[in-house]
């Protein structure tokens, strides 16, 4: 990957966000590569005895990648201790031994290869989001907490990876996933911010939101997909700006004109809505959205040749089957409020922990209407397992919501999967 001068969107971002973080930027992220951007670059790589060309390539990238990935890799040199190191850095000694847990604090030897987290909060709030920039976070989590977990469930239309984070020791299972449609991305660094939040009160044996962190991993397994859609992400943040996949979405989408592009687009890269791939009432959503017009690949609506077709929404079917999830939330955009229910399936305990996470969230709890409720992942869930399963729709306005509502959606969504948390312990 190259950034240079005229470069826009959620790469620069992502860049930008390293260059803040290492004290070579001022500001927020604009994701505009101008002036400022280069200048910052070369000062950068001045610091770091790279060449000098004001141009962000791969050299100069992999090392403000540590910077946005939270922290570095330290070779010990003779005379170093964790203390001295722990002042030299300015990184709380705690966060070092938890990052590096097979080490003995009390022998460390020159020629030692240790982790060393940034002393900032990880995942970022104020910026548009890539796959590139989730993927940069997921490995600072799993870096910074190596006591969690991160698989692959499966791969994109491009062949990006989908990866899951398991947290937590317990039998219950509990599965969140979001960004199923590109342009509700803001849901990402909501339950990324939680992950982050959930386990730094697990290190320091602390609450969240009332309740005991310790008590929550050792009862509960929490499994997050936080990316789902990550071709479609990309296109929508301008990540994705040319190739032979963006240029068929802008064929996909030039037979469409009425949705914006790229920002309007829900799909995968394929034009396909993984929200309408599971076989759960499949045909009625057929009917459904061909009547509205969406009868071939489309930014928004269309449900696929058949259920389960595209790879994303397989792996995240996949996946389902092969674990054993007591509660189900499948994060969207748009009304602040909660979908429980699919026709007249009415799993057990399913409106009593609905009512919870209304009440804890300020979200309405709501049944989904039965004319239109067909295909989706909560659907397919209660179908199969007869579960609770929600969809959480947060935020109001048009998507891509902007990141200004962020802070009153993650207040929200902190309780919410807070109190999720806690009934899966109690199932």
């Amino acid at each position: 990957m190259t950034l240079r001068s005229g470069d826009t969107g959620s790469l620069v971002e992502a860049l930008q966000l390293g260059l803040i973080r290492s004290g070579f930027l001022s500001g927020e992220p604009d994701g505009i590569f101008g002036e400022n951007t280069r200048q910052a670059v070369l000062n950068f790589q001045r610091a770091f005895s790279l060449v000098e060309d004001g141009i962000a390539g791969n050299e100069t990238i992999n090392f403000i990648e540590r910077f946005i990935k939270g922290y570095y890799i330290k070779t010990v040199q003779k005379g170093e201790s964790l203390w001295s190191i722990s002042v030299m850095t300015g990184t709380p000694i705690n966060k070092i031994i938890t990052a590096n847990p097979n080490i003995d604090p009390e022998l460390i030897f020159p020629g030692d290869k240790i982790i060393v987290p940034f002393d900032f909060e990880l995942i970022p709030t104020n910026l548009s989001y890539s796959s590139y920039l989730t993927d940069l976070l997921i490995d600072g989590l799993i870096t910074r907490y190596p006591f969690i977990s991160r698989s692959t469930i499966g791969t994109s239309v491009m062949g990006k990876p989908l990866s899951v984070l398991t947290i937590g020791n317990g039998n219950n299972q509990i599965f969140i996933n979001a960004g199923f449609h590109s342009n509700e991305w803001l849901n990402i660094p909501t339950v990324l911010k939680f992950t982050e939040e959930y386990l730094e009160a697990f290190v320091k044996n602390q609450f969240i939101e009332g309740t005991s962190a310790e008590m929550l991993y050792n009862e509960t397994s929490l499994h997050l997909v936080p990316l789902v859609n990550p071709d479609g992400l990309d296109l929508v943040t301008g990540a994705l700006n040319e190739g032979e996949y963006y240029t068929r979405a802008t064929e996909i989408s030039a037979s469409f004109p009425n949705v914006p592009f790229p920002q309007g687009w829900k799909a995968n890269i394929n034009g396909v809505d993984l929200n309408l791939q599971y076989p759960a009432g499949w045909e009625n959503a057929r009917e459904i959205k061909f009547s509205q017009g969406f009868t071939r690949p489309s930014p928004i609506e269309y449900v696929g040749s058949a259920p389960l077709t595209e790879p994303e929404a397989i792996a995240v079917y996949n996946y389902t089957l092969t674990n054993n999830f007591r509660i189900i939330l499948a994060y969207h955009s748009q009304g602040s409020i909660i979908y429980w229910k699919y026709q007249d399936f009415l799993p057990p305990e399913s409106e009593r922990i609905g009512n919870i996470l209304s009440d804890a969230s300020g979200y309405p709890l709501e049944i989904t209407p039965p004319d239109s409720s067909f295909a989706g992942y909560k659907d397919w869930f209660i179908q199969e397992y007869n579960r609770p399963g929600y969809t959480i729709e947060t935020g109001r306005g048009t998507n891509p919501l902007p990141i200004e509502q962020f802070d009153e959606i993650y207040a929200a969504n902190k309780k919410l999967i807070a109190a999720a948390l806690r009934e899966t312990a109690d199932i």
